[in-house]
């Protein structure tokens, strides 16, 4: 999309299309360009709001009912922060006290709408024109124009110390990770945009900055002082967060974030967790508390132990509640042979399984053809290595606390 696509579709004629296209859009796309040209739309406007309706109904993952009003492109919408987490740090922001924040690179202004909402001043910044066109019209269907503003330039250009007439309170940056013109995921933090140096340099001049990075990025890349938390939802990790200078209020933070609940787990992600024997219960933990190295202060509260000192599954006598890992019952385990395993399943009446690996090389689809398993009974594999020797474990999921007869079964 052009500027002067997005330009039309806000006029009235772009809404009339947007409403037309939203009635016939989800089927055959053919067949909609066709109905919306029928109803007199242009082609070009007909393809655009075609666009858009797709991309808000993909949006409301993200974004719920706001998403109906809002723009998007798909590059955008990919890298846009979910509304519950941007929710979570505008909150976290606001109680620190920060009421004038720089958001550079703010995109299609997904954490600039969620932080004005909670009382702060945004300045939002954005290289793209269409972007930053239509980050402004998101500030306006969101009710939250009159905090937050975008104008378009260069992030690494923009006086963050010198903002109606004096520094912001505090800096957040979601730097670009994908390449221009190809979408490629960049993984070098050096090549972000802006880069590394970049997102280091702000903090020397804004303590408070907050800045967006790729979960896999590498601890020591850290700066020293900062905290590295990492986001889950639903069980799905979805970033990390670095918080410099006062804003960094543990060395290291895994945030689950599972319906209305919010459940933290802190610690310095430089502990080690002690090594034994396979026990009755594997704990296998959420991605955000093996990202943010805090397996050992997790294993601590069901007090387990790992069996392989580098493979991050707990094992424990017990199985305990907890947000921050799936439990599993271990009713075998052996070393891992196809042909013993095969023959053992089937003895067994196995028929579904589940594939769960840690530090294995075994292809987890092409493992379930070489079974060919033909029962009823289902079974969680667990494909591991212990004193590396590949083991595996045959395992039944423990029903969560509260769960009914049909979720045991």
């Amino acid at each position: 999309m052009d500027s002067d696509q997005l330009a039309a579709l806000r006029t009235p004629a772009g809404m009339t299309a947007l409403t037309a296209a939203g009635a016939v859009a989800g089927g055959d796309p053919l067949a909609a360009a066709a109905a919306l040209r029928s109803a007199g739309v242009p082609a070009g406007l007909a393809a655009a709001a075609l666009t858009q309706t797709e991309l808000r109904r993909r949006a409301v993952a993200k974004f719920g009912p706001d998403a109906a009003g809002m723009f998007f492109t798909r590059a955008g919408l990919e890298q846009a922060t979910r509304s519950v987490v941007a929710d979570r740090r505008a909150v976290r922001l606001r109680a620190a006290g920060v009421r004038t924040l720089a958001d550079l690179g703010c995109g299609l202004g997904a954490d600039a709408i969620a932080a004005a909402r909670a009382g702060i001043r945004v300045y939002g910044v954005e290289a793209d024109p269409v972007t930053a066109a239509m980050a402004a019209a998101n500030a306006g269907a969101t009710g939250v124009a009159d905090r937050f503003t975008v104008s378009r330039g260069d992030a690494t250009r923009f006086d963050v110390t010198d903002v109606d007439g004096g520094p912001v309170d505090a800096v957040f940056c979601d730097p670009a990770r994908r390449r221009a013109g190809t979408g490629r995921r960049v993984f070098d933090p050096a090549a972000y945009s802006p880069p590394w140096d970049f997102l280091l340099g702000l903090a020397d001049r804004i303590p408070r900055t907050v800045f967006k990075v790729a979960p896999g990025i590498d601890h020591a890349l850290l700066p020293p002082g900062a905290e590295g938390e990492w986001v889950s939802v639903g069980g799905d990790l979805v970033e990390a967060t670095v918080w410099c200078g006062p804003l960094g209020a543990a060395p290291r933070r895994a945030t689950l974030l599972t319906g209305a609940a919010t459940h933290e787990l802190t610690g310095t992600g430089a502990v080690r967790a002690p090594v034994g024997p396979v026990r009755r219960y594997l704990y296998d933990p959420d991605g955000a508390v093996v990202r943010s190295h805090l397996v050992a202060e997790f294993a601590e509260t069901v007090d387990g132990t790992l069996a392989d000192p580098d493979i991050a599954y707990v094992y424990a006598d017990s199985a305990r509640p907890t947000p921050f890992a799936r439990c599993l019952e271990v009713v075998d385990s052996l070393p891992f042979s196809l042909k013993r395993l095969r023959t053992l399943l089937r003895g067994l009446g196995i028929g579904r399984v589940e594939i769960l690996k840690r530090g294995s090389a075994l292809e987890p689809e092409r493992l379930r053809r070489d079974l060919r398993l033909t029962g009823t009974e289902p079974i969680s594999l667990v494909l591991t290595r212990i004193a590396d020797a590949p083991v595996v474990l045959l395992c039944r999921p423990v029903p969560p606390p509260g769960a009914d007869a049909a979720e045991r079964r």
